[in-house]
């Protein structure tokens, strides 16, 4: 009779060896997840400037054309975009937040001193609204640029980057926005207009109780009491040149027009940040704005660096990991 070879002593059990086999695949099939994606270049066809993106629907966005006005559709899953809304002569299209309950896009309309709401499905104008006299033309110095918008619970809310204000577009419960709005002077740290773009991105508290704003003229973040218009700076927190902001619970991306973003973790009581990463690509050409798909973040080129306004042959939207 032919016996059985001893095994060596070792520290784990001949059974327990199938175990061990499988836990090494699963490290090896895990590990490229770990790997950052390449960045992803999705074209605006035949915009001739870029600004603002908001996100849809599953892997739907929205982004517009600055100077024209006109909104684009389109996908992060199949990395295309085509012309949405052909806005009519005179609009811009800066910022932009959606409503996804009342499928709306709230747009702002920069030196117009104007804001838009389209319907996201029929792309029809919703409403309108003048929130300050037009700026006049250059070289004249603006009077008014409505920069951005973000979208609460109750309705939304417009920055203006050369006055100490937001203005509120209410929304009722069957999705209809007001036929007026309301002006929230600030007060605090945020009302400064010394520079010649100050409030710009907003983002609003998942309860809609706290805004917060980046200022692009002083480099800081501000939380706003949307009932009083008082402010406080969120410390700690330094994004020079910060243009639109994307928050999700205690987490801030800040885009800034020195080609990053910086990814910041918020205080619970939103009174100052950390800096957790600073995100580049040699893709960005004065990236404006972004907004959030997931582990990815679609952020818009506005190539400002050509000129103003613009003069590059393309405007896309870049993908790439947060």
């Amino acid at each position: 009779m032919v016996r059985s070879p001893r095994w060596p002593s070792l520290p784990f059990s001949r059974a327990a060896a199938p175990l061990l086999l499988l836990v090494l695949l699963l490290a090896v099939l895990a590990g490229p997840a770990a790997i950052a994606r390449p960045a992803e270049v999705i074209v605006l066809p035949g915009a001739s400037s870029a600004e603002g993106i908001a996100a849809g629907r599953g892997t739907t966005f929205y982004a517009g054309d600055l100077f024209a006005g006109d909104i684009f559709r389109g996908s992060i899953r199949r990395g295309t975009a085509e012309l949405f809304i052909d806005a009519p002569d005179g609009r811009m299209a800066v910022g932009m937040a959606t409503d996804l309950r009342h499928d709306l896009l709230f747009v702002a309309g920069g030196f117009t001193g104007q804001g838009y709401v389209y319907n996201t499905r029929t792309g029809a104008t919703v409403a309108t609204y003048q929130f300050a006299a037009p700026s006049p033309p250059p070289p004249a110095p603006a009077t008014t640029v409505i920069n951005d918008v973000a979208v609460t619970g109750r309705g939304a809310w417009f920055t203006d980057s050369r006055r100490a204000q937001l203005y509120f577009v209410p929304v009722n419960r069957a999705g209809v926005p007001g036929a007026s709005f309301r002006t929230l002077a600030l007060s605090g740290p945020a009302a400064d207009t010394s520079g010649e773009f100050n409030l710009n991105g907003i983002q609003a508290t998942a309860n809609g109780k706290t805004l917060i704003v980046a200022h692009s003229a002083t480099g800081q973040l501000y939380r706003v009491d949307p009932r009083t218009g008082a402010s406080a700076t969120i410390a700690g927190v330094s994004v020079p040149q910060v243009d639109g902001i994307v928050l999700k619970g205690r987490r801030l991306w800040a885009v800034q027009n020195t080609n990053q973003v910086t990814r910041i973790r918020l205080a619970a009581d939103l009174s100052a940040g950390v800096a957790e990463e600073v995100i580049t690509s040699p893709l960005f050409q004065v990236p404006t704005t972004a907004a959030l798909f997931g582990s990815r973040l679609a952020v818009v080129n506005a190539k400002f660096d050509t000129g103003l306004p613009p003069t590059a042959d393309q405007y896309e939207v870049i993908v790439v990991d947060r």
